[in-house]
């Protein structure tokens, strides 16, 4: 199975993301990972077959469209390539599919295709059973609603240009594990404003809900304060349970250095129920479906699925896609668009 950040056609797989229920649990891929890039004149054999004209027969979306939608899906690995073969009409009006082969470069290398579809309004595609953004910047939108809502405590840079939006469960395990890598990032994007954004799975985690409440209201009465008292909740997710939850959740608060008597009270308002429950709508409405998951700019990833280099490789990729000046992490080379062509 190929799946397009989030999204599955058939065919191959990347590490852009998993599409299924919500879960606190890293679901593993039925094959091995696969990120491609486009054919450039780099490459040292062409695999494809030569591009015949008679395939491309409706009129959108352009050739040059979905190599820029492939190329910000898959241009962060230089060990792949890509060709359009086909943008065909369908029975369907305004309805096109659109194939693409692809490959890894390598003399032994095997292509392989996959295909999908191309929704009426051209900023849609239909994958499988998934409907995704298309364009050259299919991850644009979500960007955009999370520099308006993403309202989490925060740490790094002020500007919301490059944005690292964490959706985490501070009673999911997975969620624990993550931080070294949450850690690392902060170190190697220095520039980027990394947001922590609460997504409680109430239906497996029955205090997730209140810890992130008394996070709220942390953050509220000291935004620095906020990494101590998660750091401590992780530390304690085994005595989240009906007789010492409540006591751990206090204790987590006194170790942030504030005061548990007065964030428990704020943790009881509706008002901070509200603002829990709106973080897991923005959760829901950007794509999230399971913890933790990252947002890069937009660009949804299943951080427990990606090695750190692969998702270090990620972030600046999307940040230089994005025109993000200085956000290349230590050890990365700088990206380099590709020329794409049919």
């Amino acid at each position: 199975m190929l799946k397009i950040s989030g999204w599955m056609v058939a065919g191959l797989m990347t590490v852009a993301g998993v599409a299924g229920a919500q879960t606190s649990s890293p679901k593993v891929p039925a094959a091995a990972p696969l990120q491609m890039e486009s054919l450039d004149a780099a490459s040292k054999a062409d695999p494809f077959p030569a591009v015949n004209p008679k395939f491309f027969t409706a009129a959108t979306p352009t050739v040059d469209t979905v190599n820029s939608f492939l190329k910000a899906l898959w241009g962060f690995d230089p060990n792949r390539m890509w060709r359009v073969e086909a943008i065909q009409t369908t029975q369907a009006p305004n309805v096109s599919k659109v194939v693409v082969f692809v490959s890894e470069r390598g003399a032994t290398a095997k292509v392989q295709n996959t295909a999908f579809f191309v929704l009426p309004d051209g900023a849609h595609a239909l994958a499988g059973d998934t409907v995704v953004a298309f364009g050259p910047t299919p991850f644009a939108a979500t960007r955009k609603m999370l520099q308006e809502r993403a309202d989490g405590p925060t740490r790094g840079a002020a500007s919301k240009d490059f944005m690292l939006v964490e959706f985490a469960d501070l009673q999911c395990p997975h969620c624990k594990e993550a931080q070294s890598t949450m850690e690392q990032l902060v170190k190697d994007f220095p520039n980027a404003r990394v947001v922590y954004q609460s997504y409680p799975l109430v239906d497996i985690h029955p205090f997730a809900f209140k810890a992130a409440a008394y996070g709220v209201c942390v953050a509220k009465q000291k935004n620095d304060a906020y990494p101590a008292y998660a750091a401590a909740v992780y530390d304690s997710q085994a005595a989240l349970t009906p007789e010492t939850g409540d006591q751990t959740l206090k204790d987590a608060v006194t170790k942030a250095g504030l005061d548990a008597t007065a964030i428990d009270a704020c943790a009881s308002t509706q008002a901070t129920k509200d603002t829990v429950n709106a973080s897991i709508k923005l959760a829901q409405d950007a794509g999230v479906d399971q913890t933790p998951t990252l947002a890069v700019n937009g660009r949804v990833l299943a951080i427990s699925q990606i090695p750190y280099d692969t998702l270090k490789t990620l972030v600046a990729f999307q940040a230089s896609l994005d025109g993000v000046t200085g956000a290349t992490g230590p050890g990365t080379s700088t990206f380099k668009v590709p020329t794409l062509s049919k």
